[in-house]
C-alpha cells in the first residue's frame, strides 16, 4: 500500500499559486507545514487570501528561507507539473477534493475511518 498526495488546483488562479507555493516549500522540506498553513488560512475562493504576498508571508512565518522561496514562487517552475496533475486527476474522474483512489475506486468527500477500512479490507480480500 502506498499513499500519494496530488494537488488538484482547480478553483482558479489562487488555487494554482497556492499549489505552486506548497511545492516551493517542499524544496525546503516543509510541504506539510505549508499545506496545513494554507488550509488554516482559507477565506473563500479567490478572495485574495492566497495572493503572492500572503504566500510569501506564510513561508516567512514558517521560517523558510525567504529568498529561496520567493525565487521559486516567482519562477513558476512547478506550473506545468501542477497543470499536468490537474489533467491527470480529471482523466481519473476526480472532480472535487478530497478524493481518494483505492485500487481504482474513487472515494469523494470526507470519509470516515470505517469507510476506508471497509474498502481496504475488500481490496485485500479480493487480492488473496
Amino acid at each position: 500500500m502506498r499513499l500519494e498526495f496530488k494537488d488538484f488546483a482547480f478553483i482558479g488562479q489562487e488555487s494554482l499559486r497556492a499549489a505552486e507555493a506548497a511545492t516551493c516549500a517542499l524544496e525546503q522540506d516543509s510541504f506539510w507545514q505549508y499545506h496545513d498553513t494554507l488550509f488554516l488560512n482559507q477565506k473563500g475562493e479567490n478572495t485574495g487570501a492566497f495572493s503572492d504576498d500572503h504566500l510569501r508571508n506564510f513561508a516567512a512565518a514558517l521560517g523558510l528561507d525567504e529568498g529561496d522561496f520567493s525565487t521559486c514562487l516567482g519562477s513558476n517552475r512547478y506550473r506545468n507539473e501542477i497543470n499536468n496533475g490537474i489533467v491527470a486527476a480529471r482523466d481519473l474522474g476526480v472532480q472535487s477534493t478530497p478524493t481518494f483512489r483505492i485500487n481504482g475506486q474513487l472515494m469523494e468527500g470526507l470519509s470516515t475511518f470505517e469507510q476506508f477500512q471497509t474498502i481496504i479490507n475488500q481490496e485485500l480480500n479480493a487480492a488473496q
